[in-house]
């Protein structure tokens, strides 16, 4: 296995996982067992909508990036890797770290945009 694969997959991990912490930590400081305010700046409505998003592609980018780390992968396929993880912790950024989900942000716009283009590109390459 690729020691990149294995960065990639573990920054995936740690994301998807502290993110569910930090709703579990919001929702017990907020005293909210369940859902959330429906204020695009409010801190838990972000957490919950930065951790739905991250489960619905970690995972996924994971299987790729961990079967393609265990066959030889090309440079081209390690930087695809890792262009992938960047784009989905820049999209974390954006959803947490901005004022506001109301208004489209840099980060949140390159981290949605580089994992529909590098995970598509990692599927391309699963078939080569």
């Amino acid at each position: 296995m690729h020691i990149v694969a294995l960065i990639c997959t573990a920054v995936l991990g740690l994301l998807l996982f502290g993110l569910g912490l930090a709703v579990s930590v919001c929702r017990f400081s907020d005293r909210r067992s369940m859902g959330y305010v429906d204020d695009p700046a409010n801190r838990l409505h972000k957490l919950v909508r930065a951790h739905a998003n991250t489960t619905e592609f970690a995972p996924f980018l994971a299987v790729l990036i961990l079967y393609l780390g265990a066959h030889a992968p090309s440079a081209v396929v390690l930087g695809l890797m890792v262009a992938a993880t960047v784009s989905r912790v820049l999209l974390v950024i954006g959803l947490v770290a901005w004022p506001t989900l109301a208004r489209p942000n840099p980060a949140r716009f390159v981290g949605a945009l580089g994992t529909y283009v590098f995970g598509a590109a990692l599927c391309i390459a699963l078939l080569l």
